[in-house]
């Protein structure tokens, strides 16, 4: 939590000046009893009525005062809680996208949503709050304790009491509720995961005739939810009916009190009326405080749930000035040398003792089954994962040498998932390039064969929604692609990118980029072998290790799984 505060730096004097005017306010409000007591013992008593009027208008002056330093305390902790709540929502912004693949994975996607919207909305409440009125609360319940003690010692003992007995109330109900919020947020995490899962897959569910199975799943994980904040809420929901059976008490006993003491001639009736009223004011403030302590609950839970994000920190180191290279390769544009990635200490491999080069201008097949490590390879390359065994070379340098800027400029990808988001299509592909000119995009889309993808969009600046759901998966693919290309990276990845395209537009595809006057070294990974039979280089992948390496023709004759694949998709296919 105290890691947190750091944002609230810039905010120093408004840290102050809430607090601050929101004391003067209570000073203020502390007055109008007395106020009230002597237009009763005075004006009323003496049917003064100018003296009336006069007291009057004082109580309107302090009222206007008190809204004035109201609104002013208002704005100062409002603008520090917004500023604090921004400057916290950026950082974590900042350190989720710092943190590696690994971590984001660990985390997941529904937590890092949850941080960064409900318990920063939560926490940015609980700031605003605890700057208003966790001075001024305790300020008017001792405040009008003291006040009372002027007017009369023993009429106001049934203050201390009372104050004992609410402060019990207030803080053991507090004790109790900080674990189940806690409990409260990691189910409204489950709710969001599976309400992104049912949105994000809402095609897939339809197909499949699901929609009933996952409004029961949907609303098993409302009904936790509910259950636990009906619990959390229940032992909240006693502090202000014990609050007010403890002040109406208090309030009996004072009055019994103060009866027998104007009885006595001890105190007047104008006095009376005024413990009575700072009792009130005790009351109206002690649930405020409560109301407070649930919201700082709250607010605490999730300020150690976002600490718990900072805590992670991202496994993968990266240099900050660039190291050169032990000896600059010209012939080799990647090399792996013996090397095994584990995604976790505790899991299997996914890759083991993998090594090949890759020379400069070179393309390079992979294929192999479902989950035999391919798009595990390639991950290594760009360094989205490290190596848990052995090293990666590019031009001659260790990957975990390069800077993260300077790796980024050697590798352009393509993923697996087709990725776009909402805007233009010349926005999307100057992710590649930002400075991308128009004569360049068109030429990224006619070699990722998209150009007729732009033409049908209405050109460059036709719109794509988000995820690309207006355009087909072949035509996501193809601009995914064309992205990547307009970056003239020296290594260029194809992660089973061309997946939706048919044979004939991937054959032109892979022409188009063999043709490339920069002559990228590029890695291919498909299920189909005839998108890698003219590759220089194939390499075949079964349960994480290399089964086989060389060109379309000796695999078919060395290569087991290699001449399995391709029969399973030619030759038994013509018979």
């Amino acid at each position: 939590m105290k890691k947190l505060f750091i944002y609230l730096r810039e905010y120093k004097k408004e840290c102050v000046f809430a607090p601050l005017f929101k004391m003067l306010e209570a000073s203020f409000e502390l007055f109008v009893p007395l106020v009230v007591a002597a237009i009763i013992d005075t004006g009323i008593a003496h049917a003064d009525k100018g003296y009336v009027i006069r007291m009057c208008l004082l109580l309107f002056l302090l009222a206007l005062i008190g809204l004035t330093c109201a609104v002013t305390a208002q704005y100062f902790s409002a603008k520090a809680a917004v500023g604090f709540a921004t400057k916290l929502r950026h950082a974590l912004f900042s350190h989720l996208q710092g943190l590696s693949f690994s971590e984001v994975d660990t985390i997941g996607t529904s937590t890092m949503i949850t941080r960064m919207t409900s318990d920063i909305n939560l926490l940015q409440n609980g700031v605003n709050m605890a700057l208003r009125l966790f001075l001024r609360s305790p300020f008017v319940v001792f405040g009008a304790m003291i006040m009372a003690f002027t007017i009369d010692f023993k009429a106001a003992l049934s203050f201390v009491g009372a104050i004992i007995l609410l402060s019990i109330v207030v803080f053991g109900i507090m004790y109790l509720n900080i674990p189940m919020m806690k409990s409260v947020q990691a189910k409204l995490d489950d709710v969001l995961l599976t309400a992104r899962e049912n949105l994000t897959g809402i095609r897939v569910i339809r197909a499949f005739c699901k929609e009933d199975e996952e409004l029961a799943r949907f609303r098993q994980k409302n009904e936790e939810l509910t259950r636990m904040q009906k619990k959390s809420g229940s032992i909240s929901g006693l502090t202000n009916p014990l609050t007010y059976v403890i002040i109406n008490f208090a309030i009996i006993v004072l009055i019994w009190t103060g009866a027998l003491q104007v009885q006595k001639g001890i105190l007047t009736q104008g006095q009376v009326v005024a413990l009575y009223n700072y009792m009130s004011q005790i009351l109206v403030e002690l649930i405020k405080l409560a109301n407070l302590i649930v919201t700082i609950n709250k607010a605490l839970a999730s300020a150690n749930r976002i600490s718990d994000v900072f805590d992670i920190h991202s496994s993968m180191e990266w240099q900050e000035k660039e190291m050169e290279a032990e000896e600059a390769d010209t012939e080799n544009a990647v090399v792996f040398d013996h090397v095994s990635l584990a995604y976790h200490a505790d899991s299997e491999a996914a890759i083991s003792d993998i090594s090949f080069t890759a020379k400069k201008g070179e393309i390079i097949g992979i294929i192999g089954g479902t989950g035999s490590g391919k798009s595990s390879l390639v991950n290594l390359i760009p360094r989205y994962y490290d190596a848990t065994q052995g090293k990666i070379l590019i031009d001659g340098k260790n990957v975990k040498n390069y800077t993260k800027k300077e790796l980024q400029k050697q590798v352009a990808m393509v993923l697996q998932k087709a990725v776009l988001f909402q805007g233009s299509i010349a926005e999307n592909l100057k992710w590649g390039k930002r400075d991308a000119t128009e004569a360049e995009m068109q030429e990224a889309a006619e070699i990722a064969q998209a150009a007729d993808v732009v033409r049908v969009k209405g050109g460059l600046n036709g719109q794509i929604s988000q995820a690309g759901k207006n355009l087909s998966g072949g035509q996501r693919q193809r601009l995914t692609i064309a992205r990547a290309i307009i970056k003239h990276a020296p290594i260029l990845i194809l992660d089973d990118s061309a997946s939706a395209l048919d044979m004939a537009t991937d054959a032109n595809l892979r022409k188009a980029i063999r043709q490339m006057p920069d002559h990228p070294t590029v890695f291919i990974v498909s299920q189909r072998t005839n998108a890698i039979m003219d590759a220089d280089q194939i390499l075949v992948l079964d349960d994480g290790r290399l089964v086989g390496r060389g060109k379309h023709d000796e695999l078919l004759k060395t290569c087991e799984i290699y001449r399995e694949i391709f029969e399973s998709q030619y030759k038994k296919g013509v018979e």
